[in-house]
């Protein structure tokens, strides 16, 4: 498995972790659970951040820019 393959199922996983913890944080029933679930997604989502941020570097996650009609037209249509 080379360098890109790892980097993007890692990048899976995290994102899942986040996703745990988010739902962990929304529905804890104490604030110290709420706590302890809300640092640890703080925690992963910086975690996920820098996978990102190493991967984007070398060329392994492309975005693309989105037109600014595009985003004018989203936020009229929320807006409403």
């Amino acid at each position: 498995m080379e360098d890109k393959d790892l980097m993007e199922n890692e990048l899976l996983v995290i994102k899942g972790v986040c996703d745990l913890y988010l739902h962990g944080t929304i529905e804890s029933s104490t604030a110290e659970v709420h706590t302890a679930f809300q640092k640890a997604l703080e925690e992963t989502l910086n975690i996920q951040n820098k996978i990102y941020n190493l991967m984007a570097e070398k060329g392994w996650y492309k975005t693309d820019v989105a037109e600014q009609t595009k985003i004018d037209s989203a936020k009229q249509k929320y807006s409403k």
